[in-house]
């Protein structure tokens, strides 16, 4: 029997990262499903994975903290044997502006967004220079970014800083890593109601692009096993929005959505 590639998808009790990792695990992927406090909604995950054929168990890390998110790597690899790929979905988004701006902020943003994609990448280079011999055997890191950093304002500053960060981060890691590891970026549109964004605001955020609509988190899901399943592509990332990243716009979508609602 062929053994299943196993992907280990952060943030993944919810939102984003359960639609990803059900995708995932839909098309022959064996999941590590990471959480940070929803201890409940990563049970339910691993649950419905393991209805779908998946070998499925839930890890507990906070990702901010270097040796909590060194040891998520080592704990997936003693307990599923082998690691694959890592999704980097888990995400921080608080609000702040250039007035309200401060280092602490930005630490935040950056120990949440930034980091943790980098050391987790390190982590699966390491585990696979070590249990294959053969470079043609490799693995791929997929990072969840956001269509902001192609069409760019000054809202919500420190999280749009760390995304911009994570973005240039695919692009070295790809270089140091290859030919070992990809890694790619997949840059999600208003897919889902965030911060403190309403219903009635989410359906005219998600409205406002060239399409007439934006990103689903099974259109999200589908690109990031695209990307992982594709062996040619590395240091590049998939902006999956609706056209949104063609149009400019001067302040973040929740406010625009506001206007509209008025």
């Amino acid at each position: 029997m062929v053994e299943r590639p196993v992907v280990l998808v952060t943030g993944a009790a919810k939102r984003l990262g359960r639609a990803i990792a059900l995708e995932l695990a839909a098309n022959g992927f064996d999941v590590a499903v990471h959480y940070r406090s929803s201890r409940e909604d990563a049970q339910a995950t691993a649950v419905d994975l393991r209805e779908l054929g998946a070998r499925a168990e839930v890890f507990c890390a906070d990702l901010s903290d270097e040796a909590a998110c060194r040891a998520l790597a080592s704990s997936v690899i003693e307990h599923f044997g082998r690691l694959d790929a890592v999704v980097n979905s888990a995400s921080t988004f608080e609000h702040d502006t250039v007035a309200s701006f401060g280092m602490a902020a930005m630490e935040t943003h950056w120990r949440a967004n930034t980091a943790p994609a980098v050391l987790l990448a390190q982590a699966l280079h390491a585990h696979l220079q070590t249990v294959h011999s053969d470079p043609v055997r490799s693995g791929c890191v997929v990072n969840l970014l956001d269509q902001k950093l192609w069409n760019p304002n000054p809202d919500y500053f420190s999280y749009t800083l760390s995304k911009a960060a994570l973005e240039c981060a695919t692009v070295m890691l790809a270089q140091a890593l290859a030919p070992r590891v990809r890694v790619c970026g997949v840059a999600p549109g208003v897919t889902l109601p965030s911060g403190p964004m309403t219903q009635t605001e989410f359906v005219a955020a998600h409205r406002l692009t060239p399409l007439g609509h934006s990103s689903t988190p099974v259109d999200i899901a589908r690109a990031v096993r695209f990307m992982i399943q594709s062996p040619a592509i590395t240091g590049t990332t998939l902006v999956v929005d609706g056209g949104q990243h063609l149009q400019a716009q001067p302040r973040d979508v929740l406010y625009l959505a506001e206007d509209l609602k008025d």
